[in-house]
């Protein structure tokens, strides 16, 4: 019997025991949730305070990758922003052009339709500026040192620059111009595709788009122009005169500065191949010609050259 009680006791005691484990878990079940919850709206709460505090942070941070214009809250572009640079870092330095050679060249570029086609023989102290100048703008710069092209590209990847390997000495200016004129019904012609012709003078090995593009701006400050041993400016004058008659298309003038005009090899080139009736304006180191397109049968780079020589046959 003592036995038959023993087992009773603990049947009548089993249910007890479960119901009360069932509690706890129901208790421990809710704890769980409370604190999930909890933990729920702290990270929502946090995450929302993280964004407004770098949302406002981004708003008053002023530098170079976020500096806002006054003008519209438009972000400032980063030419313009090198530029700012530049010549702040600059402005000691003495290679760099005057303010009246200056605003000839920014005048012709405000007032150039968009987007504006600029060719830039030469990278020198005013690279960014022409750059910036033509905003929203092509701007493709020609230089003769391939390194020195590579290298500005790196530290000013917004920059087009490529090289070419001029092939003339000052020292021969006039045999190679006498030549050009011998040539000018041939490969020396004044509207060709020169990136297909054999003339001494001409540059014909530059990227192809270069010579599919009607450039409405030409500034020849380059290669170098001292010692007889340099290269001169006779071939990018040369080239500029034909990519200026040989236009297929946009405006059917072509505005080109010439650079330290009071130069020999400037002014002789400058006369035989831009020619003085297009001269418009010219100060003791700049020279601005307008040339104008021509037809592909034209035999002559300067009309009034051409006519002294047929007035002098016929007499």
């Amino acid at each position: 019997m003592k036995n038959s009680n023993g087992n009773t006791k603990l049947i009548l005691l089993h249910p007890y025991i479960q119901k009360q484990g069932s509690s706890n878990r129901l208790w421990l079940l809710a704890f769980i949730s409370f604190f999930t919850i909890a933990f729920l709206l702290t990270l929502i709460y946090t995450r929302e305070s993280i964004s407004g505090k770098t949302t406002a942070t981004s708003t008053t941070v002023t530098g170079p990758s976020s500096a806002v214009s006054a003008f519209g809250g438009a972000p400032l572009p980063t030419n313009v922003i090198n530029t700012l640079l530049h010549y702040a870092s600059k402005s000691n330095d003495s290679f760099h052009m005057t303010y009246s050679e200056l605003k000839p060249i920014s005048d012709v570029l405000r007032k150039c339709s968009s987007p504006c086609n600029f060719l830039v023989f030469g990278l020198t102290q005013e690279t960014l500026l022409w750059k910036a100048l033509n905003h929203n703008g092509r701007t493709v710069f020609i230089d003769e040192n391939r390194y020195y092209a590579a290298y500005f590209e790196e530290i000013h990847p917004e920059i087009d620059a490529f090289d070419v390997q001029y092939t003339t000495k000052i020292s021969e200016t006039r045999e190679l111009i006498a030549s050009a004129k011998e040539q000018i019904r041939n490969e020396c012609r004044p509207v060709q595709n020169l990136l297909f012709s054999e003339c001494k003078l001409g540059i014909n090995d530059l990227p192809n788009h270069v010579y599919e593009v009607d450039w409405d701006v030409i500034l020849i400050d380059g290669p170098r122009g001292d010692g007889p041993e340099g290269p001169g400016r006779m071939q990018p004058i040369f080239t500029s005169g034909v990519l200026a008659r040989s236009k297929k298309g946009g405006n059917t003038k072509t505005h080109i500065f010439v650079h330290d005009y009071y130069r020999d090899v400037e002014q002789m080139s400058g006369d035989e191949f831009l020619c003085k009736e297009n001269l418009v304006e010219h100060n003791d180191t700049l020279a601005h010609f307008v040339v104008e397109r021509m037809e592909e049968n034209s035999f002559q780079y300067c009309r009034s050259k051409n006519n002294t020589s047929t007035k002098a046959s016929s007499s």
